[in-house]
């Protein structure tokens, strides 16, 4: 993983097409405006002041946290549509960062938000998407999690037959909890075996989407 000093200059590239709209938002009041963050603003840090959430109208965002001798660990990536900023408390527990420009529309916090069923699906959801990333890092093998992660990642967008990943190979290894070579030299593989074509540094195409979910089980 890389230290905080190496990922304040890693930026992104714009997606070159749009990605899926699927969060339940419908209960939640939201903001008239959308806020434009550029790529690598902060969004909020570790004890600011919770109780709004954020919905993505386009771009992409990092969740993240510092460890105590400089690394990051990436602990999600939110994409088009999604809703980030869930805290269980009053005051926030990670970094949320733009990768690329980004538009947030705000989202205010129900007054009786644990009858909620916006609250409780997105809770749910991301309680779900947390037991995968670390059962991913824990048990499996880095061809596994890349493979899994592209997965992730195209079903997200849409399933569509080529997407975008807005975050950098840097981004990935913090995510999965590789470093940068491996995750370019299984990308090099997964691409050598014909499962995946690169279109761009960003674009993915998954070419034989079986033979990659058998390197997920």
């Amino acid at each position: 993983m890389q230290t905080a000093t190496a990922y304040a200059t890693d930026r992104a590239l714009a997606p070159s097409q749009p990605m899926a709209i699927s969060s339940p938002t419908a209960g939640f009041p939201r903001s008239h405006s959308v806020t434009t963050f550029n790529a690598g603003a902060e969004i909020y840090a570790p004890g600011d002041k919770a109780g709004t959430f954020f919905q993505i109208e386009f771009g992409a965002v990092r969740i993240h946290r510092l460890l105590s001798d400089g690394r990051r660990q990436v602990i999600a990536f939110h994409l088009a549509g999604e809703t980030f900023g869930f805290e269980a408390d009053r005051t926030h527990s990670f970094f949320a960062e733009a990768i690329i420009p980004t538009g947030l529309r705000a989202l205010s916090r129900p007054a009786n938000d644990q009858a909620s069923p916006e609250l409780l699906v997105l809770a749910l959801r991301g309680m779900l998407r947390a037991q995968e990333h670390i059962l991913m890092i824990g048990r499996q093998t880095a061809v596994e999690r890349i493979s899994g992660f592209l997965l992730d990642m195209a079903e997200r967008q849409g399933g569509l037959e080529y997407f975008d990943l807005p975050m950098t190979r840097l981004d990935i290894a913090d995510y999965l909890g590789l470093t940068i070579e491996t995750v370019s030299r299984v990308f090099a593989k997964l691409r050598s075996a014909g499962l995946i074509k690169l279109r761009s540094i960003r674009c993915v195409e998954i070419k034989k989407l079986e033979a990659l979910r058998s390197h997920c089980a």
